[in-house]
């Protein structure tokens, strides 16, 4: 039998690739941590670099902003619904084989997107990535987990966190700088490089590690009907702004997605084995911290999709500078990191997350003060400063509350349900932010056409546009003072509509202080209230 007779990780069990045991020599565990490191970051720099690339990619491919919106949700839906049953299947066939088979997955996927020839295509490969995600993702982190003893594995598992902020980082410079160099599919390109690291690497130097829960079987039904009820939901609001909330295509869509969601609780209810255990959520500051977590992360993902749009298309930018616009926000959440932790040992997990929200609420409501033109400095550049400030506050105090409203038993399924929430509230934001932006759009441009008395034929020609968003164009036919016209006409619809979006995100993210305000802390105060008589001796 393989690993039979060895002592764990010894260069026996490395060589047949088994083993159970957690206490590896420091020589295996540092490759179990690079392979990890270099594995995930391909994902975590897809995360982010793909949205800088979004104003080239629908200029390209002239694609409307539903097709846009779909680039994201596809990777973001799989990732979202399927990243726990990703983790379960690592500790049921061993963490470095599913590991490997996302690296490939998500690889090959990877190539795709970037042949794709059109946005339908684009979006397929896209799903793909997000089922490669989902399985190298949570299994790199089990990996360390497995690999690292209990002392150390806090410090394996801060690297591995501070080269994914790292890569998050540089991922919107890097992606931008490829643009500008090269093309939108260059970002596609640069994960195979990375991947043939990690794989070369994972069987070279990494045994299987195995979790305990090897016969338990994997939550099919329920990963099935959570992917097609986020899918029918996130359909539906795309679709609704340009056919109409009353069509009966976007009516089916969201009652489907509302019945098959509905469906997925009832599944979790009846299994024996759920990919997301309600007991969990009889916690409240369990099911506080991830109602805050979808109203924060929301309000992020749907400000992130479209910022890069207003920095190119509006203010002017290259790829790369609006690549490099984010760096601000991404370092001053790694940098300030270490310190957010601080504020939990002093004042627990509440306070913070009242404070956090809050402070990021202010950041988008900045986002929605500059007009066109002006200096980075004096317009963007504050806002990203403050909006950092916030999710740095918010993200470390979020996990303390999270992990510490579980037993150690349930540690790894309630973080991996706070991911999960966290993916699915960006995909629901683009969804949802965009109808708001599109309806926006089309209202402001109309009432602006209405002063230009257009011939009929031509403003059709111009309202044809609308889906298009920050890309649209003026018909070519038109010249003169119209066609600045309508070129200014434009701007300044998207630029309400981006303002629109940032005042919706900043009611968001109070909305989430709120709610952190009214459910998390029930335990800290009750344990400070049964340690009081102890304190007192």
């Amino acid at each position: 039998m393989i690993g039979q007779d060895r002592t764990p990780c010894d260069e026996g069990a490395l060589r047949a690739g088994a083993s159970s045991d957690p206490a590896c020599p420091a020589r295996v565990r540092r490759w179990v941590l690079a392979t990890s490191i270099i594995g995930s970051s391909m994902a975590f720099i897809d995360g982010s670099v793909v949205n800088v690339a979004l104003p080239a990619l629908q200029s390209e491919l002239a694609a409307s902003i539903h097709g846009v919106q779909w680039v994201v949700n596809a990777y973001l839906l799989m990732l979202g619904a399927l990243i726990l049953v990703g983790g379960a299947a690592g500790d049921r066939f061993g963490r470095r084989r599913v590991f490997v088979v996302g690296v490939v997955v998500f690889t090959l996927a990877s190539i795709a997107c970037g042949l794709a020839p059109g946005v339908d295509a684009l979006v397929v490969a896209r799903v793909a990535q997000g089922v490669g995600g989902a399985l190298l993702v949570p299994n790199s982190l089990a990996l360390i987990s497995a690999a690292y003893p209990e002392d150390e594995r806090g410090r394996a598992i801060g690297m591995w966190a501070g080269f994914s902020a790292l890569t998050m980082a540089l991922g919107p410079v890097l992606g931008g700088w490829l643009v500008d160099v090269s093309t939108w599919r260059a970002i596609f390109f640069v994960n195979v490089p990375v991947a043939l690291a990690a794989l070369m690497l994972a069987y070279l130097r990494v045994p299987e590690l195995r979790g305990t829960a090897r016969r338990a079987p994997l939550d099919w039904r329920g990963a099935v009907l959570a992917t097609a009820g986020l899918g029918a939901l996130a359909w539906g609001l795309t679709a609704a702004p340009g056919r109409g909330w009353a069509n009966p295509s976007v009516l089916v869509a969201l009652a489907a997605g509302a019945l098959l969601l509905a469906a997925f609780v009832w599944s979790q209810r009846a299994s024996r084995t759920p990919m997301m255990p309600l007991e969990l959520f009889s916690s409240r500051d369990f099911s506080g911290a991830n109602a805050m977590t979808l109203l924060l992360y929301c309000a992020l993902g749907g400000a992130m999709f479209f910022l890069p749009f207003n920095l190119v298309a509006l203010q002017g930018y290259s790829a790369t500078s609006a690549g490099a616009a984010f760096l601000p926000l991404t370092l001053a959440m790694g940098a300030l990191s270490r310190w957010s932790g601080g504020l939990v040992d002093r004042y627990g997990a509440r306070l913070p997350l009242i404070v956090g929200p809050v402070v990021a609420a202010v950041g988008f409501a900045l986002f929605a003060v500059p007009g066109i033109g002006g200096s980075y400095w004096t317009t963007f550049f504050p806002a990203m400063i403050v909006l950092g400030l916030g999710m740095a506050i918010s993200v470390a105090p979020l996990t303390t509350a999270v992990l510490g409203s579980v037993d150690d038993r349930h540690a790894g399924t309630a973080s991996g349900i706070n991911n999960a929430v966290a993916r699915i509230a960006g995909m629901l934001a683009v969804a949802l932010l965009g109808a708001i932006a599109v309806v926006v759009f089309r209202s402001t441009l109309e009432s602006r056409l209405d002063a230009l008395q257009l011939d009929p034929e031509m403003r059709g020609a111009i309202e044809a546009q609308v889906p298009a968003l920050a890309e649209a164009r003026v018909p070519p036919q038109l010249q003169g003072f119209a066609r600045h016209a309508v070129q200014f006409a434009f701007d300044a619809a998207f630029l309400h509509a981006f303002r629109i979006v940032m005042l919706v995100a900043c009611v968001l993210s109070l909305a989430g202080a709120w709610c952190a305000a009214r459910t998390i802390g029930a335990s800290e105060k009750r344990g400070r209230a049964e340690s009081a008589p102890d304190h007192d001796r």
